[in-house]
């Protein structure tokens, strides 16, 4: 079970299938005493502080008891595996009995002549698993809406699938009662009732394709926050009474000295007490380049212990780490972007209400105008059928899925529907630099000798046998050399060892002073002119002989994208945790518009926050997990697929290709997914307006109306698929 370290516990909450679920959720908690609570529906989590007293299971039960179900976060991997599961093998099962039903049913109903005997039992043992089995999410949340006495678009599928299930099968079991149905050339034979199952059938399956594929959508936003969660420590080694005694990372207190050793994780942000290392900071600032610590540096909980041995005190721990903050501002903003789904769940409050009404009064209205009740229910089934939301709910997944397979086409992985509306207005375009801009991979750019000797030649013999990137660029620069004896890393700060068997001191300049070692004027001039590259002093025989400037590489896809990006209208800014020169020095290479440096993570948050604040609508790129809230926070993320898995988590889009390019092709395909979406959505909508009175007034019976329904899917669908051909190779912009 997950418990925040003010007490609060964190549920993991199944079974909704709207913003609403997520405020009904909400209220019921928040009407327990003592009890405050808040409810994500983009990340289906609750998180729940209690009062003394009440336990995480007792909030667990007022979950279940407004019809949800909950599971302590932590446990609930298992769940979410099966509720996909679930939901796919019921997919399954209505596509498989869909397809031959909808041939059977159509063409026996419409011809007798190839009818034969037990078709309609045939015909309904096709279509009783669908409408039971498949259509039960649908019917299981009418009957939580009932319950509350509200409504949504499942109530209205719930009643549309069984009264036209419902319909048929009592015609098929009582036998027809009257002539057939005027198509508009003719009447149906009698028994036309039949086709009703294939409607029950159709909607049912394309609904649930719709709504599996929503599911797998959301799923990101979560894998966000676990993948965060565990970058953490678990365990901390906590030195008390001079013995090491390991507890779990929840019970350290600030002033504690934790014991880091090589490898390890740390538990909390503090300040090194003793000893040197280098500590990977890539989760927390996106550098490759470990950084050298030492008595009085500070270090950041989540980051990895490189070499030495450590010994940290904690000055912020629990969810006053910069790892804690990172993971509520990515859960802040899931949330501020589930707000696009209200949308739709605000016209639906008012739809499904009006469509109701609109059957029931159609009934009554035939019924007191002196029609039989053959005709009554006929014309308020119709009502029911046409305004059964299946093209609503075809609109944005069949448009996504043609533009998620035209992206993948252009290496472009784009994860929801909900991302797109994003698109509408970008403007600006923030750039990670490490890793996004650059490959993250060092390499030397310059050697320089201050005495005539090959430096190039003397470091890469030396750092030949070293693990750290600058000493592995080092020796990549200058492979065939002789092998270094003695060689000895010295953590924090460079290497030695014996080349030919002359002593050799490859490292920084804290190091060299450490040694006692000779720099001369020319050195200290060349090291206060390094500008953006990392600087490495090479020594023999203790005195300074020459230095190597090492830097990482720019993409060389880069420049053109940026200036691609300016063509199509959009500002560009390049942020990044690196110091001012390196920056600088990269942001004028690729002719970015905009430098902000020595930002933090929760400084890029601020930084993306702040340009919205402005007005600009924000594409975020990024690679490291220190992105990932950023990345979450924009209005747009896109991650480099090369980057870190929280990263990719966290984006809206996933860059697979390795080309900065796919930036603007990116933003060019998700605008006019999002433009066909909501063309799709406009017939969806204004088809029902237009159908829903002919259906009041008897000018559409059930088996046009389902007709007419199938129709207007076909055009979304066929809307759709004109993205096939969206952006071709030429990259019209």
């Amino acid at each position: 079970m997950t418990t925040t370290t003010d007490g609060a516990v964190e549920l993991t909450v199944s079974g909704m299938t709207c913003a609403a679920c997520a405020t009904r959720i909400e209220r019921k908690l928040n009407g327990v005493e003592g009890v405050r609570a808040t409810v994500n529906y983009a990340t289906e989590r609750a998180v729940v502080h209690l009062p003394r007293g009440m336990h995480a299971e007792d909030a667990v039960q007022v979950v279940r008891d407004a019809g949800y179900d909950a599971t302590p976060a932590g446990r609930d991997r298992e769940q979410s595996r099966d509720t996909v599961t679930g939901l796919r093998r019921r997919l399954v099962v209505a596509a498989v009995l869909a397809i031959p039903l909808g041939n059977l049913s159509i063409s026996l109903a419409l011809v007798p002549a190839l009818r034969f005997p037990g078709w309609e039992a045939l015909c309904v043992l096709l279509a009783s698993p669908v409408v039971t089995y498949s259509a039960w999410p649908f019917h299981r949340a009418a009957l939580r809406n009932l319950r509350h006495g509200a409504s949504s678009m499942d109530t209205l599928v719930s009643l549309g699938v069984l009264a036209s299930f419902g319909w048929a099968l009592w015609s098929l079991v009582a036998g027809p009662s009257g002539p057939g149905y005027w198509l508009g050339f003719g009447v149906t034979a009698e028994g036309a009732d039949a086709a009703y199952l294939d409607v029950a059938a159709g909607v049912t399956t394309f609904l649930l394709a719709g709504r599996y594929f929503e599911l797998r959508s959301r799923r990101s936003a979560v894998g966000l926050l676990t993948a965060l969660a565990g970058i953490a420590a678990k365990d901390a080694r906590v030195l008390r009474d001079g013995a090491e005694t390991t507890v779990p990372t929840a019970e350290v207190r600030v002033g504690d000295l934790l014991v880091v050793r090589p490898g390890e994780a740390l538990p909390a942000d503090g300040v090194v007490a003793e000893g040197y290392s280098a500590v990977d900071t890539a989760s927390m600032t996106g550098e490759s380049v470990p950084v050298e610590v030492g008595p009085g540096d500070h270090v950041t909980g989540g980051t990895v212990n490189s070499a030495g041995r450590l010994l940290v005190r904690a000055t912020a721990v629990g969810a006053n780490t910069q790892l804690a903050q990172m993971r509520a501002l990515a859960e802040q903003a899931a949330e501020r972007k589930a707000a696009v789904q209200r949308l739709v769940d605000r016209v639906c409050s008012v739809f499904v209400p009006v469509v109701l009404a609109l059957s029931a009064l159609t009934l009554a209205g035939w019924l007191l105008t002196g029609h039989s009740t053959r005709e009554a229910f006929t014309a308020a089934v119709a009502v029911l059928i046409i305004a059964c939301p299946c093209a609503l709910g075809l609109a944005t997944p069949t448009a996504l899925m043609v533009g998620v397979a035209r992206a993948a086409q252009l290496g472009i992985l784009v994860k929801g529907p909900e991302v797109l509306e994003a698109t509408r207005a970008v403007d600006t375009v923030v750039l990670d630099k490490t890793g996004t801009v650059t490959t993250g991979r060092m390499r030397v750019a310059a050697a320089t000798s201050f005495t005539g000797e090959d430096v190039l030649r003397l470091a890469a013999a030396v750092e030949a046998a070293s693990e750290h990137p600058i000493g592995v660029a080092i020796a990549a620069a200058c492979p065939d050399v002789p092998a270094a004896d003695g060689f000895e890393a010295l953590v924090g700060a460079g290497a030695r060892g014996e080349v030919e068997g002359v002593p050799v001191v490859v490292g920084s300049a804290e190091l060299m002073a450490r040694l006692d070692v000779v720099v001369p004027a020319a050195a200290s001039e060349w090291w206060s002119e390094l500008g953006p590259a990392t600087g490495v002093l090479v020594a023999r025989y203790g005195e300074v002989v020459g230095g190597i400037a090492v830097r990482d590489t720019v993409r060389p896809s880069a420049r053109g994208a940026v200036a691609r990006l300016h063509s199509l209208g959009l500002r560009t800014v390049l942020l990044t945790g690196d110091h001012e020169a390196a920056a600088r020095a990269v942001g004028a290479e690729i002719g970015v518009g905009e430098v902000i440096a020595n930002v933090r993570p929760a400084d890029k948050v601020a930084t993306v926050e702040r340009l919205r604040a402005q007005g600009r609508h924000v594409a975020m790129v990024g690679d490291g997990i220190n992105d990932g809230p950023a990345l979450a926070a924009a209005d747009l993320g896109m991650a480099i697929a090369r980057g870190s898995d929280i990263a990719a988590q966290a984006a809206d889009v996933v860059l697979v290709r390795d080309d900065l390019d796919a930036i603007a092709d990116t933003v060019v395909l998700a605008g006019r997914t999002l433009a066909t979406i909501r063309g799709n959505l406009v017939w969806a909508f204004g088809y029902n307006a237009a159908a829903l009175p002919l259906a009041a007034f008897g000018l559409l019976n059930p088996l046009i109306a389902g007709a007419a329904m199938s129709l207007s899917s076909v055009l979304v669908v066929a809307n759709s698929l004109r993205l096939r051909t969206a952006l071709e190779p030429s990259r019209d912009g």
